[in-house]
């Protein structure tokens, strides 16, 4: 089974070939009079694709160095030229969302409740206290998105790591679990350690870069935790207002990135005690940190519980199409799987 992995070039350029009416590049833009320097000064900061181009404020555009506002409108104008899909009818949208493909989390229950797994164009948000499975959850998906599933050739990971709990070794110990050669496994996940959310939000320009750089390749992103490094370097009711700010422009930039370039986000979060939940008789007084803003920026939010032992208990906490619901896993040697009777 190790030849499931996508480890060679051949796998990897049928992606390519899949993905190329995806993608329309920014070197398109030539085409339409805008000079390669300034193309160039596009991808600098992430920016790889004409639909990379329409996601972006004119403000940001004129923020990046030689870019007048007459420039910035310029090259807003050749790409509504290029692409001029503006509306679309719920049946261009349906079969749009053909191109949408699920992870498996290891567990068949746990993917019943997510109607399937973690879904691409998303943004999958898993929340709870202390050993829940959070992390364990991360490291198994970046094995099980390299195998190959329903309308969907398996592909490369990227790991963001804030809290220094990514751990290669995990790695192949699940994928022998799954059967596959865990070199190979490892060789296709790219690993990178964010020490400040200044630069956590720097990586995510290099991920977009990197997903442009290999099309079609790449299928998932774990960030794991979103939350830990904004607490740090903000503390205080003060400086609330700047960090929820700078959390809002990181959560878009993550959502534009997995509909720009069609891979599954998935991000894990901390918890805090919630001071006014004893005043309203809540049962669980802890709430998940970030607030609205990443209330209303993670498309599917999971509420992670203990439960007896190595048993897990997963709950849909909000989603745009998925009842709440609950299902129970196991955190195993191999991952996450079914928990047992």
């Amino acid at each position: 089974m190790g030849d499931q992995v996508v480890a060679n070039g051949d796998v990897a350029s049928d992606c390519e070939d899949d993905e190329q009416s995806f993608f329309q590049n920014v070197e398109i833009l030539q085409e339409h009079g805008i000079n390669v320097a300034d193309i160039k000064k596009l991808k600098s900061v992430g920016i790889c694709t004409i639909k990379g181009v329409q996601m972006t404020t004119r403000r940001r555009l004129a923020a990046i160095k030689g870019f007048s506002e007459a420039k910035v409108d310029k090259i807003k104008e050749a790409c509504a030229k290029i692409d001029q899909n503006g509306f679309m009818t719920a049946l261009q949208v349906s079969e749009k969302r053909r191109e949408v493909f699920k992870i498996t989390t290891g567990s068949k229950e746990f993917d019943k409740l997510l109607g399937g797994g973690v879904e691409s164009m998303a943004i999958t948000e898993a929340f709870g206290e202390f050993r829940t499975g959070k992390t364990q959850l991360s490291h198994t998906l970046c094995v099980t998105a390299q195998m190959p599933g329903v309308n969907y050739h398996g592909g490369k990971v990227i790991f963001l790591d804030t809290e220094h709990t990514f751990r290669p070794d995990r790695l192949r110990a699940i994928s022998e679990r799954f059967g596959l050669e865990p070199s190979a496994v490892l060789d296709n996940v790219l690993y990178a350690r964010a020490y400040t959310s200044e630069h956590q939000t720097e990586l995510l320009d290099m991920v977009a870069a990197k997903f442009h750089e290999e099309g079609g390749v790449f299928k998932l992103l774990v960030v794991d935790s979103v939350m830990a490094l904004f607490r740090v370097d903000f503390s205080g009711r003060g400086e609330l207002a700047d960090r929820q700010q700078r959390l809002a422009q990181f959560m878009s930039r993550l959502q534009k990135v997995s509909e720009e370039y069609n891979v599954a986000v998935f991000i894990t979060n901390q918890m805090t005690s919630d001071p006014g939940a004893t005043m309203s008789f809540q049962a669980d007084p802890k709430k998940p940190i970030g607030g609205n803003i990443l209330a209303h920026a993670s498309t599917t939010r999971i509420a992670l519980r203990k439960g007896r032992g190595e048993t897990r208990i997963a709950k849909i906490y909000d989603s745009p199409d998925m009842p709440e619901s609950e299902a129970s896993f196991s955190i195993t040697g191999g991952g996450i799987d079914d928990a047992k009777d």
